[in-house]
């Protein structure tokens, strides 16, 4: 089935889509719509993937609208599929494991703690769901009739307006959608920043006087919107508005006092300004790493000893490491996570001169561990750059390439030509913590001299140890 569907829309302003490539919504879409065009049911796509086929941006999530309740929608259903009737939410697991969202028309009641609904009501129709959603860019439903091929955009409260003007509004009240769930005050700074759209003055308004709401969100919830902010292409325009907006001092307030810290030397920017750059400069898919490259800095105000160009910063990364594990707790990252985090603060003012032995490279590697090394390598070239510096120098260049010869020569014990069993076979001992101890006196003679790593001059060492 393919071909294009001429619209007929159903809008309140004056901004047209006027044709829409059948190829761009995917086979299981339309196979649900499908199935609840066969039993006379009501079934809009909403939400976020509405917004972004009118901006003709890749959909990662289709999220429906119905008149149907989630045990009508099991009939139609009935295998791989499962629901929340709290939320009149059902879910249909569709190929590779994607979940496609279908929720009964709601029409929330008072909330009672800025996160959840202390009742909920079933709606009656597509706009009396539409006016409970939290941005006007988010409250257009395409309803698609396979018959005609001709689809229909519900749009009562001007979204598509707002996305011709790129900018992000709230639904009726901006106080009252924010007092409602209060992490739709940090949703609105991503949607800026992953739409390059900006935040209409009345919405801004009431987040700056409605900010200290979000204290009342859980901080994974925090962190997985924050998470997008910091993947965005604008990361540090995300970190600016947060900060406008008074968000930043709930969620990251040890990152203020280095506004207008100035530094010393090759940089540039003050602690604030070369924390942002490091962060947008920091070329890389994984959240950590951006918090890392965030966070490398934010201890330099602590630590700060003297003035102008004598000020010194000793030992920030250390300090740094800790507070950045302390916000990370916050955020609720899992312990993992948390051990990247410290590190790449940790270990991030190494040096890159030419006369590093190969076991200070090693010592570094095993420090940073050799699965953190691309993303230490992303977080300094960021840090460079954030700096005012060239991306890179012939000495850094030449540092990469030792980072990658010296991880093919002997890197840890079990990396020797021989083991346990030939250290005891040799040495005619027992199992027990000795061996241990044998093992590592090989080891730090072979870092030092990695010619020795063959199995034969390993074992005459044996005798001598």
């Amino acid at each position: 089935m393919g071909g294009i569907f001429v619209s007929t829309l159903v809008s309140t302003n004056k901004l047209k889509l006027t044709m829409f490539q059948f190829k761009q919504i995917p086979k299981p879409v339309i196979d649900i719509i499908q199935k609840f065009n066969q039993h006379q049911a009501e079934i809009y796509i909403v939400g976020g993937a509405v917004r972004d086929l009118i901006l003709n941006q890749s959909i990662h999530d289709w999220d429906f609208a119905t008149n149907l309740t989630t045990n009508q929608m099991h009939e139609l259903f009935p295998k791989n599929s499962f629901c929340n009737n709290n939320y009149g939410t059902f879910s249909i697991v569709g190929p590779h494991k994607q979940i496609f969202e279908i929720t009964t028309y709601r029409k929330d009641e008072q909330y009672s703690d800025s996160r959840h609904p202390s009742k909920l009501n079933w709606g009656k129709s597509i706009k009396e769901d539409l006016g409970r959603r939290d941005f006007t860019v988010n409250t257009i439903a395409l309803k698609i009739n396979l018959k005609n091929k001709s689809f229909q955009l519900i749009d009562p409260f001007n979204g598509q307006q707002d996305i011709k003007n790129k900018i992000i509004r709230s639904v009726g009240n901006a106080s009252d959608r924010f007092s409602e769930d209060a992490l739709r005050m940090l949703r609105a700074v991503r949607l800026a920043c992953q739409l390059s759209f900006v935040i209409e003055d009345k919405t801004f308004s009431a987040i700056q006087k409605q900010a200290h709401l979000l204290s009342n969100i859980a901080g994974e919830r925090i962190r997985d919107e924050l998470f997008k902010i910091l993947l965005s292409s604008q990361p540090a325009f995300g970190m600016v508005v947060l900060k406008n907006a008074n968000l930043l001092e709930i969620i990251m307030p040890e990152l203020l006092i280095g506004i207008d810290f100035q530094q010393k030397g090759h940089h540039v920017y003050n602690v604030w300004e070369h924390n942002l750059r490091s962060m947008q400069n920091c070329q890389t898919s994984d959240p950590i790493t951006k918090l890392a490259a965030l966070l490398h800095d934010v201890a330099k105000p602590i630590v700060a000893q003297g003035k102008g160009e004598a000020r010194t910063f000793y030992n920030h990364e250390v300090v740094g490491s800790r507070i950045a594990v302390k916000i990370g707790k916050r955020l609720k990252l899992s312990n993992q996570q948390l051990d990247k985090l410290f590190r790449l603060v940790r270990w991030h003012m190494f040096t890159c001169q030419t006369d590093q032995s190969d076991r200070a490279i090693r010592r570094f590697i095993r420090r940073v561990t050799p699965d953190y090394l691309d993303d230490m390598i992303a977080l300094r070239r960021g840090d460079r750059l954030g700096s005012g510096s060239r991306e890179t120098s012939w000495r850094w260049e030449l540092f990469k390439k030792r980072l990658i010869e010296v991880q093919k020569q002997p890197f840890k014990v079990t990396d020797l030509k021989i083991n346990g069993r030939d250290v005891m076979q040799a040495l005619n001992l027992k199992p027990g913590p000795k061996i241990g101890q044998i093992l590592d006196k090989l080891f730090k003679q072979v870092e030092g001299n990695p010619k020795l790593n063959q199995r034969h001059v390993l074992l005459e060492k044996l005798e001598e140890i």
